[in-house]
């Protein structure tokens, strides 16, 4: 074998050794998203169902049986929060203020999810009130040690 042709099977070697590893890390890299994907889209459907389940329950304490007409009637702000009750015998959205638990799933563990809620402007839903309103908004947000970022999810909540 002359030299050039040998020059020419290690060089033949670098580049087959180049796309193998290449292609190692492309598939190492496509795993890596899938598993992010996975974690992220659980965390979404965990918040999605806490949001569900607050759907079910009353406005307001005072408006468990009747509704009202007056928003002074309602659940005062520094009130907010549950009422002596405890998880799941909630009866009303404020009950989930400050709410939070931990979740584990099969393919990832501690998912962490806090709840918040509070009044808002019924004109301007992203402005927080310190007064009762027809308007509660409440924050679900999902952590986990495996996100980089929390999911946050939003509903407005109106008893008009």
């Amino acid at each position: 074998m002359s030299s050039n042709q040998s020059l020419f099977s290690l060089g033949a070697l670098l580049i087959f050794s180049l796309i193998t590893l290449r292609f190692n890390s492309s598939v190492l890299e496509s795993s890596r998203v899938e598993i992010e994907n996975k974690v992220y889209l659980t965390a979404f459907s965990l918040g999605d169902d806490m949001i569900e389940e607050i759907k079910q329950k009353a406005f307001d304490e005072t408006t468990v049986d009747f509704p009202t007409t007056d928003p002074s009637t309602l659940t005062p702000v520094n009130s907010l929060g549950d009422e002596g009750e405890t998880y799941p015998n909630y009866n009303d959205i404020d009950d989930y203020d400050k709410y939070e638990k931990t979740i584990s799933a099969p393919h990832a563990e501690n998912y962490h999810v806090l709840c918040s809620v509070f009044y808002v402007d019924g004109n301007n839903p992203d402005q927080q009130v310190y007064t009762q309103t027809f308007y509660k908004k409440v924050n679900v947000a999902v952590s986990s040690p495996y996100m980089q970022n929390p999911v946050v999810m939003t509903f407005i909540f109106t008893l008009k």
